[in-house]
């Protein structure tokens, strides 16, 4: 069963596409995603998201475990940018510290749709509204990059009040759209949601291809930049994710939570971002 479930995630079609995209870059081909296509990819990712996760959270009510969860995943997104930050500072500039670090207090969205299906085939049950955990989790980890950022570059610090910085990262792009999105998707009817749910839900994996395909481009041609850090970024990336995971174990365990859900929460906390936030733009 477990060599199964390594296969089925191994040959996942978006796990392909994102290795054929590397493969495309090494071999130098000229296949190129337009960059107007890759933003609202982009933009359409986050809406899903959020929207899901909105609809999810409706449905199945606040309770106390509920209520907990989001609790604990807004807190572990906002305080994993933080020391991810300063531990990163030491040997990268400010701007690629803040966008590591957000990305390590961000989630994945193709991880969370494995760690899903590995809990249904071992039978394990977990919450509807761990969709909302992870569409939440955006929000804090991408904000506190972007302060973190705006507070410690010398050339923008003097003249950046923090008000100013706050409403900067509540008005980028990718927060207000997932923001608004699971907002959306909790006041939204149930019956005008399902007309929309072929464009929701149905085409979701489809254009998570694409986007990954491009990431695995952009990847590639990154691996020079990467070497060029030596083994603390390598040695960062293989010791922050379990780090971070067993964080997150031990403050789950400190409440009454289904399995399933903790298991969730430990499997977002520690893995790299999947969209791609353009920091360098702040």
């Amino acid at each position: 069963m477990n060599m199964e479930i390594l296969v089925s995630n191994l040959t996942n079609p978006t796990l392909l596409f994102f290795i054929l995209g590397i493969i495309a870059a090494v071999v130098k081909s000229d296949l190129e995603i337009p960059s107007g296509s890759v933003k609202f990819i982009s933009l359409y990712l986050l809406f899903s998201i959020g929207f899901k996760g909105g609809q999810e959270l409706a449905h199945s009510g606040v309770t106390t475990e509920i209520l907990i969860t989001l609790i604990i995943a807004l807190c572990l997104a906002a305080i994993v940018p933080l020391y991810s930050f300063f531990i990163l500072k030491r040997k990268l500039n400010v701007y690629d510290a803040g966008a590591v670090a957000a990305a390590y207090g961000s989630v994945s969205a193709v991880t969370f749709v494995a760690a899903s299906a590995f809990l249904e085939a071992q039978q394990i049950h977990y919450g509807g509204h761990m969709v909302a955990a992870m569409a939440l989790m955006e929000a804090p980890a991408i904000i506190i990059g972007v302060m973190l950022i705006r507070k410690f570059d010398e050339q923008k610090n003097q003249s950046q009040n923090l008000r100013y910085i706050v409403h900067d990262a509540l008005s980028n792009g990718s927060v207000l759209m997932i923001m608004g999105s699971l907002i959306i998707g909790i006041v939204a009817d149930t019956k005008q949601a399902e007309g929309i749910k072929p464009f929701t839900s149905d085409i979701f994996k489809g254009f998570l291809a694409v986007f990954l395909l491009e990431m695995g481009m952009v990847a590639a041609k990154r691996f020079k930049a990467f070497r060029s850090y030596g083994w603390f970024v390598t040695i960062f990336g293989l010791l922050m994710p379990p780090i971070n995971g067993i964080l997150s174990i031990f403050i789950s365990s400190l409440f009454e939570m289904e399995t399933g859900n903790r298991f969730l929460l430990a499997i977002l906390q520690p893995v790299l971002l999947i969209l791609r936030y353009r920091l360098q733009c702040v």
